[in-house]
């Protein structure tokens, strides 16, 4: 069912091709028109090279659930090593900016580079939180502005559909396998790529995506669909109609009488009518059984899955059997799943133990039909008997909430903190450049991610500290906790035009993943109704958010002043 993938790391392997393919999907011109006129006025202004500060997070946790997972970085890292205007990029801002730009500013755009930006950020796969700053971005002002559009695109859906994957996962339980098979429901080749990619970093195990599985090392699956088993009317059509055995006997055996005789006997032990049973069915799994032997996993619901597609199954498969060749098992795809997989799975014991055949006792059952995030926590309440289980449409769409909406905002120009202040307080931005920090409790769990200064001191393990979580009153007092452990969220990921903290392989970030999801407390990733994780700020950044929003007030009368 399954095949691994290669993770070569040559410039001429997947490495190299995931960058090759970061660069087409991602040129600097993917972006909105208004990051050049805004970098063209600051330009204009001799402002360009004003040192800033942006910072991207989101404002609430997606799907109604207590947590996200930071995706998206090692794209971004990419982006930025590779950032750089052609010839052809600029001659094409020369036809859609105003005619009174200047020509200078053109050449300015082709000369630019990210040499001069440094990317702060969360380590990929780390479950996050709304409000908490996931990746700081400082460089000559023109430059950072730029970037916004296209970082924002490399992170949203990445994030968002590996947190979907995430809760997939949480809804399935830890046994099931899940196989992403969403690429042709995806939003187009990109989307089908990244969700494919970011959906086995949340937690899948599998895809059907042949492409993700050459770029990202991600084991694939698939063997046939119901075209193939419709194409089929008679076992005239099945050619060769011998097989080898597995043993190396150099004899072929008649694959399609030794099937006859397996299909009597199982029609036999189950009282089935032999009438019902569908030949063409029968033709089509006899005829991939030959091409892969080893490989043996057809889909059984094409017509009738208790009168054809089974008792079929079980007679090519005991054909196999007798052949030394092992089956892997069968796949459901409408229907009750888990009444149809207590079915079967009956039969395949029956079959077993009648037969004497041991492998009929750990063939897989697939499941796939539409599943969604409830239908997969109703089908791990239910009775059932399914292994592995195929979802595409409601993961790589994410039908429940189809943007994470992260935003960046300026935070810092020329050393002095910056701070977007809205009539909607949901709205408004914690000013200057910070440090993140994530307080864990006696017993690993995180309990609060506490926002500080760049410049404050970290806080101790150990020593109680005040704090202001984020959401009450801003008249409230400040809150006391004392964290057992303390981590740092913040790392250095680009800088000087270089990835400085080198990526992992997907494999790993996956690994990564179910740790940090594993240290959560079980009331924060709850999938209906969890308990709100606090984000807080620290004392000074309280200080100054109250200082800003009072210097505001003050500023606004600035007319009347003069």
């Amino acid at each position: 069912m399954a095949a691994p993938s290669s993770s070569s790391g040559s410039a001429s392997g997947p490495r190299g091709a995931m960058e090759r393919c970061l660069r087409e999907r991602a040129p600097p011109l993917l972006t909105d028109l208004y990051q050049f006129t805004m970098a063209y006025a600051y330009w204009r202004a001799g402002r360009h090279r004003e040192p800033a500060a942006f910072e991207l997070f989101f404002r609430d946790n997606p799907f109604g659930g207590g947590f996200s997972l930071f995706a998206g970085l090692h794209d971004c890292q990419l982006f930025l090593r590779g950032f750089r205007f052609t010839d052809e990029d600029v001659d094409f801002l020369r036809t859609v900016l105003p005619p009174a730009t200047e020509p200078a500013f053109f050449q300015f755009l082709r000369d630019l580079d990210c040499s001069g930006v440094t990317l702060r950020s969360v380590p990929e796969g780390t479950v996050v939180f709304a409000r908490v700053p996931l990746m700081e971005v400082a460089g000559p002002l023109a430059v950072v502005q730029l970037l916004e559009t296209s970082l924002l695109c490399l992170v949203n859906y990445a994030s968002l559909v590996c947190s979907n994957a995430a809760r997939f996962r949480l809804a399935a339980g830890p046994r099931r396998k899940l196989l992403e098979m969403g690429l042709r429901r995806a939003q187009g080749p990109d989307g089908g790529l990244t969700a494919s990619r970011y959906s086995y970093i949340g937690g899948f195990d599998l895809t059907s995506n042949v492409q993700a599985g050459f770029l990202f090392g991600i084991p694939v699956a698939g063997t046939i669909a119901h075209s193939y088993v419709t194409s089929f009317t008679s076992l005239e059509e099945v050619w060769p109609q011998t097989l080898a055995a597995a043993s190396g006997v150099p004899d072929p055996v008649d694959l399609i009488s030794l099937t006859k005789g397996w299909l009597s006997r199982v029609c036999e032990l189950l009282g089935a009518a032999p009438g019902k049973i569908r030949e063409g069915e029968l033709a089509a799994f006899l005829s991939f059984a030959i091409a892969y032997p080893q490989n043996f996993l057809p889909v059984i619901d094409s017509y009738s899955v208790g009168c054809s597609g089974l008792l079929n199954f079980c007679a090519v498969a005991l054909a196999l059997c007798e052949l030394d060749y092992r089956p892997v098992g069968v796949r459901l795809d409408s229907g009750d799943l888990c009444s149809q997989s207590v079915d079967v799975r009956r039969v395949f014991r029956l079959c077993g133990e009648r037969f004497s055949v041991p492998a009929f006792h750990s063939l897989l059952i697939v499941g796939s039909n539409n599943i969604s995030e409830q239908s997969m926590a109703e089908l791990s309440k239910k009775e059932n008997e399914i292994d592995v289980v195929g979802v595409g449409t409601h993961l790589v769409t994410c039908t429940k909430q189809p943007s994470l909406g992260c935003v960046y905002k300026l935070v810092e120009v020329r050393g002095r903190p910056r701070m977007k202040i809205s009539e909607d307080p949901e709205k408004s931005t914690v000013p200057g450049r910070k440090s993140v920090y994530r307080l864990e409790d006696a017993e690993g769990h995180p309990f609060l991610d506490l926002v500080c200064l760049e410049a404050e001191s970290p806080p101790e393990a150990g020593v109680p500290l005040s704090c202001y979580p984020l959401g009450r009153d801003d008249s409230a007092a400040a809150s006391s906790f004392t964290p057992a452990r303390v981590a740092c969220l913040r790392q250095e990921a680009f800088s000087r035009g270089q990835i400085t903290q080198p990526p992992c392989i997907a494999a790993e970030t996956r690994a990564k993943v179910q740790i940090s999801l594993q240290t959560l407390h079980p009331r924060h990733k709850r999938l209906q109704e969890p308990d709100a994780y606090t984000v807080a700020l620290s004392e000074k950044l309280h200080k100054l958010v109250t200082e800003i929003r009072r210097g505001s007030a003050d500023d606004s009368n600035f007319l009347l002043a003069n």
